[in-house]
């Protein structure tokens, strides 16, 4: 079963070019000194993260910069290819009995999988499987939507921020008003904070959310696949029902692709040879 770790070129691409398109257009216009001031990135950035630390744990938000990671890396596993792989599975269960199995599972580096065939092998009931696994599941969720929160959270106190800062700019700029010359650099000033918040929002931590939301969704598919492939082997079915069952899981396209043994798609799926013995 193949399973790889891969960078998501897209996630980086957005961010670098909305970077950049963002520099291009103020060095167009006029100079990028102008648009840095240190107080404002510690009242937009140290404040935000400062309501975190209010809102979250610090063991939650250590352990949701490990979730972050799927935005940027992400482990791809294949539907087609675990398709693939149960149906081999459940020949050679068939033929050679369950226990038969426990030879793969040595060699297998998915811990999900691992240890629901594991399950199997050691003769645990069928509802006892399921529940334990869809915990595993459930538990998985829990600190993906965790991760998806923190950000979601973020993407709002950001702005929030920004506008805190304009306001002290403002005060600040107002208190000065004899001062004919210093209002229209006070003013830009004072909008800084609403610029760096609402680029970081809508730039980088809103869409982090919606990645990470994207990735927990196919991972979760992926594992419910598993696990209807795990009770399938261990209750004998037979490999082209197996295989019917878990094609369920994947889209009418690649599931065209996989009937018709056509090149695998970018996810992998690929005709199944089934020996219904």
């Amino acid at each position: 079963m193949i399973c790889m770790k891969k960078m998501d070129m897209l996630t980086v691409l957005g961010i670098i070019s909305g970077v950049v398109l963002v520099l291009a257009a103020i060095l167009s216009k006029g100079s990028l000194g102008i648009f840095y001031d240190s107080a404002s990135l510690m009242i937009t950035i140290g404040g935000s993260f400062s309501a975190l630390l209010i809102r979250f744990q610090v063991e939650q938000i250590k352990m949701v910069l490990n979730v972050t990671k799927n935005a940027f890396f992400t482990e791809v596993a294949s539907i087609g290819d675990i398709i693939t792989e149960f149906v081999r599975l459940g020949q050679k269960a068939r033929r050679e009995g369950l226990l038969s199995l426990e030879e793969d599972i040595e060699e297998m580096t998915d811990p999900f999988i691992k240890k629901g065939l594991q399950m199997v092998v050691d003769g645990i009931e069928p509802g006892l499987i399921k529940d334990i696994m869809y915990i595993q599941l459930d538990s998985l969720e829990s600190r993906h939507k965790l991760g998806q929160e923190l950000f979601k959270f973020w993407g709002a106190l950001a702005p929030a921020f920004g506008m805190i800062g304009t306001l002290i700019g403002l005060i600040l700029m107002l208190v000065n008003l004899s001062d004919v010359a210093a209002i229209g650099p006070g003013m830009a000033v004072a909008l800084l904070t609403t610029f760096y918040g609402a680029l970081l929002s809508n730039l980088v931590f809103i869409p982090i959310a919606g990645k990470l939301e994207m990735r927990s969704e196919a991972e979760i598919t992926v594992k419910e696949a598993v696990i209807e492939g795990v009770l399938a082997i261990q209750a004998g079915t037979n490999p082209r029902i197996l295989q019917e069952k878990l094609k369920a899981f994947i889209s009418p396209r690649e599931k065209e692709t996989l009937e018709l043994g056509k090149k695998p798609s970018a996810r992998g799926t690929e005709e199944v040879l089934i020996d219904e013995s």
